[in-house]
């Protein structure tokens, strides 16, 4: 039986929230920009779980953009999916299950953009959220009246173009835009990009006073780790529970937090953030985003290399690791946590930390390090470099673990060329690069790495002993392999 509307009646698990068929009759109030897990397990948790409580009251259109795969899987199931939560949550074990009924239908951008622009006047229409990856919100100068532009700001351009429109510029034709994808001021960043691409297109002046006016960017944040689709073992015993087949089901743990940053009109029309903690509207995210980028992401990012380097597959399986697991503590509470470049009060940031090595050793997440070095190095130049900056301005001292990271990360990037694709092979390890800047570092060496000061706006030689610390580690993880070289980082530092 596969997982639909019609066998909705069927289905007699036990442990399992099975949506009530009036849900299905609920207005469409959203426009989401991406199908990923993140935005699934999440905002769409988020307003389904208003949605079950008679509080936000309306259902998700999502535009699929990328040409990968398709809409099949989310047509066959109805829209339907299968979040599990499972973990540890005030000390207490968490496992619950959500049959999702939040998204009404999918649209393939490719194929049916037209269905996208008529949404775009719904007068029900009130709440746009996108994850198009770090690299999504970006310009690309280009007709918006391409069907469909290639870009994400273009097509969300021709959203609100076709909504100014058609509704004569009314000012209850607002909306607010939410961006979740993980770059610094997410949602100011893209209303940029719009204006910018607003004048390429030469749009009337009064519709960008209109945007300006009735459309609300929204800087936000996310933190849930949700490591994608199961692996075919645990994926067959959950569906062996529930009597039903699932393509989209997901697991993901049980910390939640979705912090945005918006005005009391925007906290309004979020009303979904009533019915849980994990949702907090406010004026200003930056310590949520400083905790979560720099102590979750960062250590994320400096460790992922090592791990892989080291054949470790998992994060749960790298926090029983003894060598790694005391990496990753040490970076986080030595290194990271005291230098994040925000004012924070006593005891806030450790206490994060030890949150998340909670979440890192959490037993039913399936995290794969290599998933994490999807974008490498923009992720070291956004989520780490900020650290290693701060914590030489307060300590004017070597941040040995972190110089291990970069070592590590040099390291994974070395590759070869085949097919137009990267591989690397790091003693017997081969793993496939994905990565915008693959190929810059296939051309380079480590100390022309370490020296391109353009590459990194900053010197990183400037920065005393820190490019002897790595090549010191880089050597190290060469000569002596990952344990050994992880050794001697430990006997070398806070003793």
């Amino acid at each position: 039986m596969i997982l639909s509307k019609d066998n909705l009646k069927n289905i007699k698990a036990e442990k399992l929230v099975v949506p009530d068929q009036k849900l299905f009759d609920l207005p469409e109030k959203v426009l989401q920009f991406g199908t990923g897990v993140l935005l699934r397990s999440l905002p769409d948790y988020f307003i389904d779980q208003a949605n079950r409580n008679g509080i936000f009251n309306g259902r998700i259109v999502i535009v699929k953009s990328t040409s990968t795969a398709g809409s099949a899987d989310f047509e066959q199931q109805d829209n339907l999916y299968t979040l599990c939560v499972r973990g540890i949550e005030e000390g207490e074990a968490v496992e619950e299950n959500i049959i999702i009924s939040a998204v009404s239908r999918v649209i393939a951008a490719e194929k049916d953009w037209n269905a996208v622009l008529d949404f775009a006047v719904q007068p029900d229409f009130k709440l746009v959220i996108s994850n198009t990856t770090e690299v999504g919100i970006s310009l690309l100068n280009e007709s918006i009246h391409l069907l469909p532009p290639v870009s994400f700001p273009a097509k969300l351009l021709a959203v609100l173009y076709k909504r100014y429109q058609v509704l004569e510029g009314s000012s209850t034709a607002g909306l607010v835009v939410i961006a979740t994808e993980l770059i610094p001021d997410n949602g100011k960043k893209l209303q940029a990009i719009l204006e910018e691409l607003a004048r390429f297109n030469a749009l009337e002046i009064d519709f960008i006073q209109w945007m300006r006016a009735h459309v609300e960017f929204c800087n936000s944040l996310v933190d849930r780790i949700v490591p994608g689709k199961p692996d075919k073992q645990i994926q067959a015993d959950l569906e062996k529970q529930f009597g039903y087949q699932d393509q989209l089901l997901c697991i993901a743990e049980p910390y939640r937090l979705w912090a945005i940053e918006g005005s009391d009109k925007a906290a309004a029309l979020l009303s979904f953030g009533s019915i849980d903690r994990g949702v907090v509207v406010t004026e200003d995210i930056e310590q949520f985003k400083e905790l979560k980028v720099r102590l979750l992401n960062g250590t994320h990012t400096l460790s992922c290399g090592i791990a892989v380097l080291a054949g470790i597959g998992t994060v749960r399986n790298g926090m029983e690791n003894t060598l790694l697991k005391q990496y990753i503590s040490t970076l986080m509470k030595k290194e990271i946590a005291p230098a994040i470049p925000y004012p924070l009060a006593d005891g806030v940031a450790l206490e994060f930390a030890d949150s998340v090595l909670d979440r890192f050793a959490n037993s039913y997440i399936e995290h794969l390090w290599m998933n994490i070095t999807v974008q490498y190095t923009m992720k070291m130049k956004i989520r780490v470099l900020p650290v290693l900056l701060n914590y030489y301005k307060l300590y004017a001292a070597v941040p040995k673990h972190i110089a291990f990271g970069f070592a590590a990360f040099l390291h994974f990037m070395k590759s070869e060329k085949k097919e137009g694709n990267y591989f690397g092979n790091f003693n017997g390890t081969a793993y496939q690069i994905n990565d915008e800047h693959a190929g810059y570092f296939y051309q380079k060496n480590a100390a022309q790495i370490l020296n391109d000061n353009e590459f990194w706006k900053t010197d990183l030689n400037a920065l005393p002993g820190f490019a002897d610390a790595v090549y010191t580690a880089y050597e190290s993880l060469l000569k002596d392999g990952v344990p050994a070289a992880l050794t001697n980082l430990e006997k070398k530092s806070y003793t």
